[in-house]
């Protein structure tokens, strides 16, 4: 059973979240980098629910997901942050998908283009600690049942 927990989350609290994590330093244009003041509302989208800002200075158009791996699609702030928290903790795309009322597709197209940008950000130096810890591993799974002739 598919819960729709996309209802139940507040708009301007995630609206708030993503402007902080993917605008740290303040939503500019993507064209000329002229400030958010700088700009009017130039519509908001059917689908996403999201404001469309036009430029006064380049008059070029963008809105919250411009520059991110989210530009382009139609998801609303809700999705967008449901789809980034369960991806985070591993839940498959097919499952994912059907709870945020997504194509398959495109959730596995995002998903593709989030993992590879955590691979390019990945630290490359080695860690500065010399313990290590480990989880139990099951040794001989598989080899349970008796050898085929």
């Amino acid at each position: 059973m598919d819960f729709p927990i996309v209802e139940l989350m507040d708009r301007e609290a995630c609206v708030a979240w993503l402007m902080v994590h993917f605008h740290p330093n303040g939503m500019k244009c993507p064209h000329c980098q002229a400030s958010l003041e700088q700009s009017i509302l130039f519509r908001r989208t059917k689908r996403s629910d999201l404001d469309v800002r036009r430029c006064k200075a380049c008059r070029g158009i963008y809105n919250l997901y411009s520059g991110t791996e989210f530009e382009g699609r139609q998801f609303t702030p809700e999705q967008t942050i449901l789809f980034i928290r369960e991806m985070v903790q591993g839940k498959p795309t097919a499952k994912l998908s059907s709870e945020l009322n997504i194509s398959r597709t495109t959730g596995l197209t995002v998903r593709h283009l989030l993992q590879k940008n955590a691979k390019t950000e990945q630290a490359t130096e080695p860690l500065s600690d010399l313990e290590v810890e480990t989880d139990e591993m099951l040794q001989n799974a598989g080899e349970k049942r008796r050898k085929t002739r």
